[in-house]
């Protein structure tokens, strides 16, 4: 996710007009994009997501949730956040059928790698979005997986009529927890044996926290996360400002509360790599040479911690952070 721009920022937009919206659970909307004259679109593969400027000018991540095989429009779901920057907000409260979007072609960085094994799915609550494409991918191509997902209630579940049709008997869990963690659902059961299979995850970072500890004897090539958070998502109480330092030039860029290291650089006229920007894949890895780093990423191995940081996500306990840029 990214803070307001210009809209010039999205060099390969497509112009997509919306042509379906309907709300799928509470708080939760189905959009359909098309191309005004109807033509094809761009290709994509399960597990892929646009950027959309939202109606409130803010560039905004949201995977793709319909079936991969499908030209003729993209399907996304936005979940409406009452305390975010308010372009999920402005998606649900602003946009209509007819409006046009600026809409930049498909990207994956949570590609659907094939398993003779199968794959574990697991999704918790918008995460749901990537793992649709999986799902019907899976179908389409007689793909094996297994379904695991976790919601407040059967209110807050989007797609529930679809994943409860005898279609998908067998192969998918909803599990509600009604906002209580001592309800969540147990999935050392499910985890506790590799057998071979690829485990997705994609919802809350709590959840992908505790999916990570119960797959460290997994292979990791074989453990694959999708991140959905608002910016202020990763802010913690106990954030304090800090510095970090470039060593090859000795810039040094100030980091305030409720921004991430990579928006503090950009701001500050530096160019740096990035994909995910939500601590999942990796892009923006960067290696540490002075100061302590407050990890909040889902992909350093534990001995990388030391002297690494993905900047998209994580802060310092430090005053200063060096870093070697």
């Amino acid at each position: 996710m990214v803070s307001a721009m210009t809209e010039i920022a999205l060099p390969d937009a497509l112009r997509l007009r919306i042509v379906g919206k309907r709300e799928l659970a509470t708080g939760i909307f189905g959009f359909d994009l098309a191309a005004p004259d109807g033509s094809d679109l761009p290709p994509f593969t399960a597990g892929a997501h646009v950027r959309i400027w939202t109606p409130a000018g803010l560039l905004r991540k949201y995977s793709l949730c319909g079936d991969p095989s499908d030209r003729g429009s993209y399907a996304i779901a936005v979940k409406r956040e009452p305390c975010g920057r308010g372009g999920s907000a402005s998606m649900a409260d602003s946009a209509r059928v007819g409006d046009d979007l600026s809409v930049s072609i498909p990207h994956n960085d949570f590609p659907l790698v094939k398993s003779p094994a199968g794959c574990v799915l697991i999704a918790g609550g918008i995460g749901i979005t990537p793992i649709m494409s999986m799902i019907r991918h899976l179908k389409a191509t007689g793909g094996r997986f297994k379904l695991y997902y976790c919601t407040r209630s059967p209110a807050h579940t989007a797609f529930l009529d679809e994943l409860v049709r005898p279609h998908f008997r067998g192969q998918v869990t909803i599990h509600h927890d009604a906002g209580d963690a001592d309800k969540a659902l147990d999935l050392w059961p499910v985890l506790e044996h590799p057998t071979g299979e690829h485990v997705y995850c994609c919802g809350p970072r709590g959840m992908m926290e505790a999916v990570r500890g119960m797959t460290g004897h997994w292979p990791a090539s074989a453990v694959h996360f999708e991140a959905f958070s608002e910016p202020e998502e990763q802010t913690r109480g106990g954030d304090l400002p800090f510095r970090v330092k470039l060593s090859r030039t000795g810039s040094i860029v100030d980091v305030p509360v409720g921004i991430t290291i990579l928006e503090a650089l950009r701001a500050a006229g530096h160019v740096v790599p990035s994909s995910c920007e939500s601590g999942t894949c990796g892009t923006c890895k960067t290696r540490v040479l002075g100061g302590i780093p407050d990890h909040r990423d889902l992909v350093l191995a534990e001995h990388e911690r030391a002297d690494h940081v993905m900047v998209c996500v994580s802060r310092a306990l430090s005053e200063e952070l060096v870093i070697d840029r």
